[in-house]
């Protein structure tokens, strides 16, 4: 996106930008997206990754900078498997960081000389109360906090035990390194807030090296400055934080002095962002894996067949401001749909098979029709398939009774097959065992492959079709939304509580055109008349194991619910 094109989108964030950049503050912007590393990325972080990326790239000209910055600061949550995945998905998203990547792991020391610097400022101490302690003497919103009986320490005192704090000679929660602030402050996060706590936990990145690790709202500002971040984009819930910031930034002894800014958070219905839900979905099995399909992480939805553009066609769409809100989770599927309906081939596939036997055919006849891969992109061109006398079509294509409005086979009907013949029922079988149709018979009328019907013969619809003799057998995984209520966060029994049971159908025997089996993992594109599918990227073995997952189906089937 060009600098011109964004201005007429242009949000409060941009206009701050744009003006610092004019009046000379910053002759360049640095943005950053800081993912902790305890859970994999969803929804909610690729607006962020967006906003970031995005106007570093606006303001390219000006040597602007994207980093990817790792707040790994908590050993206890933190794993390299979700390293490697964050770093997956902002790739996958298409938002390059190219060499700006970084650890805050990577600025112990520093972290460590700040925090320091001030205790010899007599800005900070070492308070030896318990977690329970501290907690009940923070105060209430309507009462101001009581002051730590270790808050007037000599700063030789301080700096002795912070030493030995961070040598090991204190076990978890034995002590923590607190500013000092102000305890009477109408803000929470001021009165005195832990900077450094014990921790014997051995880290991702610097194995047994540290025991005493960095607290978030000491920490940030500190990565932020650290790196030269111009514009510091937070969502709005780290508001109420900002003043505790700006604090570190002034007090500290930093190298430059980044600005917090605010926006609302996305917020869908009928979705979970939360990673403390996502996990317990996973933990508790509602869902195979962080990569479930069903799960609004990017890993799931790369893994249902999303593609990368919908996700950042949908983050500009919704937009950046301050206004708390709920986005309808129907607007990003419609840019799913968009974009696969342009892009994504056309195959046929059947999933609920019904033989269909076409009697004026000869056996071991078959004759080669042509199909568009997209009727959508005429550069697509098209394929060849062979029709013969036996063929799979959805049992559902066919109806011994017609109601009104049905214009698919039933007796006394006549359908087209889609690139094909239309054909004329004869007759049907039913299963004794069953009492369900086993199979269909029909006449073929020669001559109407892509010509109208003759005279005398009402052809009102088209019914897809795969060759029996060919077709390729599948599992085939229908998934939907993983919730069925619009605020399951609100549920009154929970969000658990309303787990959509028809989240998932899985089809054993679907029937597939020849060599959909052997697309690669990852492959999308449109069963014909039934909706969007992707090769499975994890369980999907090209012409061994075939599975193909539904990522969207052709219509929004909640909008009347």
């Amino acid at each position: 996106m060009s600098e011109d094109d964004s201005s007429a989108k242009r949000d409060f964030i941009r206009e701050i930008i744009s003006k610092d950049l004019t009046t000379g503050k910053h002759d360049k912007i640095v943005t950053r997206f800081p993912p902790e590393p305890n859970g994999y990325l969803h929804l909610g972080h690729a607006k962020a990754i967006c906003l970031g990326w995005g106007i570093a790239q606006e303001n390219s000209a000006s040597g602007s900078e994207f980093h990817l910055r790792f707040d790994d600061t908590n050993p206890s949550k933190e794993e390299q498997e979700y390293v490697d995945s964050i770093q997956e998905d902002v790739k996958w998203l298409g938002c390059d960081w190219g060499k700006h990547l970084y650890f805050a792991s990577d600025y112990f020391e520093f972290f460590y000389d700040c925090a320091m610097h001030l205790i010899e400022e007599g800005k900070a101490f070492v308070d030896e109360q318990s977690p329970d302690e501290i907690r009940a003497a923070h105060g209430t919103v309507a009462e101001m906090g009581a002051e730590s009986p270790y808050r007037d320490r000599s700063i030789e005192e301080n700096v002795t035990l912070f030493k030995k704090m961070r040598s090991g000679d204190f076990g978890n929660g034995e002590a923590v390194l607190r500013a000092k602030i102000d305890m009477a402050s109408p803000n929470m996060h001021m009165r005195d807030p832990i900077i450094y706590r014990v921790l014997h936990e051995t880290h991702h990145n610097t194995g047994d090296k540290w025991c005493i690790y960095p607290m978030y709202d000491f920490a940030h500002p500190l990565e932020d400055a650290y790196e030269h971040v111009t514009h510091s984009l937070c969502t709005l819930e780290f508001e109420v934080h900002r003043p505790v910031y700006d604090w570190v930034i002034e007090n500290c002894p930093v190298p430059a002095v980044p600005r917090q800014i605010e926006f609302s958070r996305l917020t869908l219905n009928y979705t979970v962002v939360s990673k403390r839900k996502l996990l317990q979905l996973v933990e508790e099995e509602k869902v195979d894996a962080w990569d479930d399909p069903r799960m609004p992480t990017l890993s799931g939805v790369r893994r249902r067949g999303f593609p990368a553009e919908a996700i950042r066609n949908f983050c500009t769409d919704v937009g950046i401001t301050k206004f708390k809100g709920v986005t309808d989770v129907a607007r990003l599927e419609n840019e799913v749909r968009k974009l696969l309906n342009r892009d994504a081939p056309r195959r046929m596939a059947v999933l609920d098979p019904l033989k269909l036997v076409l009697v004026n055919m000869e056996v071991g006849v078959a004759e080669e029709v042509e199909a568009k891969n997209n009727p959508e992109d005429e550069s697509a061109g098209s394929r060849k398939l062979t029709l013969g006398r036996d063929l799979w079509i959805e049992r559902d294509d066919f109806v011994v009774e017609a109601p009104k409005k049905y214009f698919r086979l039933a007796p006394g009907r006549a359908v087209r097959l889609r690139g094909g013949y239309i054909v004329q029922y004869v007759g049907h079988e039913i299963d004794p065992d069953t009492g369900e149709v086993s199979e269909v018979q029909v006449e073929f009328i020669p001559n109407t492959i892509g010509q109208s019907p003759p005279e005398g013969v009402v052809c009102k619809a088209a019914i897809h079709w795969v060759n029996a003799s060919e077709a390729e057998n599948a599992q085939v995984r229908l998934y939907d939304r993983l919730f069925d209520d619009e605020s399951p966060e609100a549920a009154e029994g929970g969000f658990m509580s309303v787990l959509n049971p028809n989240s998932l159908k899985v089809i054993e025997g679907a029937k597939l055109e020849p060599g959909l089996g052997a697309e690669a993992p990852g492959f999308v594109c449109q069963f014909e008349r039934l909706g969007y599918f992707c090769a499975d990227s994890r369980d999907h073995l090209p012409s061994s194991q075939v599975v193909f997952n539904r990522t969207i189906g052709l219509r929004d089937s909640w909008a009347k619910k």
